[in-house]
């Protein structure tokens, strides 16, 4: 993974006790948590589909995509709409985040690669390690967190709920 070498802004959210973040070009908008539309086949990290501005967009509950135990929903609980580039095509989802917090600016020199050896994290979803003052922030790489076969899933997703849902 190329180092980071500009100074970027970046999106941060919890998971846990733990401080993340994304480069913020990669987000679309932050939603409240509402309708989770559940599809039967789905992984179990993929909470449903959601209405976004009328497109059904998948939703994944990043604590179960990292290996954290399932969290409960709070009035902070957050849906991430982001826009990644997955093998070359522009894909559009939603990551459940426990909280969302603020826009940084970190440059270059406070960011330190991923730790071999990372703690509980894989270690290639880790762009860096920023750090704000005392706090250590783990930026993502969120194209990598997600596989082909992930895509696969997204994508059945989202052609199962395109189909005309029958009134009662």
């Amino acid at each position: 993974m190329p180092m980071i070498t500009e100074t970027r802004q970046y999106m941060t959210f919890k998971l846990g006790d733990e401080l993340f973040a994304i480069d913020v070009a990669q987000v679309r908008e932050v939603l409240e948590v509402s309708q989770i539309t559940k599809v039967p086949t789905a992984p179990a990290y993929m909470r449903g589909v959601v209405n976004v501005r009328g497109q059904s967009t998948p939703v994944v509950d990043l604590r179960l995509r990292f290996g954290l135990p399932k969290g409960a929903d709070t009035v902070h609980t957050r849906i991430i709409v982001m826009e990644l580039e997955l093998d070359g095509e522009a894909t559009v989802l939603g990551g459940i985040a426990d909280s969302v917090h603020e826009v940084i600016e970190l440059e270059p020199g406070s960011i330190d690669p991923a730790p071999r050896i990372a703690r509980r994290w894989r270690t290639d979803f880790i762009r860096g390690m920023g750090k704000r003052g005392d706090q250590f922030i783990i930026i993502l790489d969120v194209s990598a967190v997600f596989s082909s076969e992930d895509l696969a899933a997204l994508g059945k997703l989202v052609v199962d709920t395109r189909e005309p849902v029958l009134s009662r």
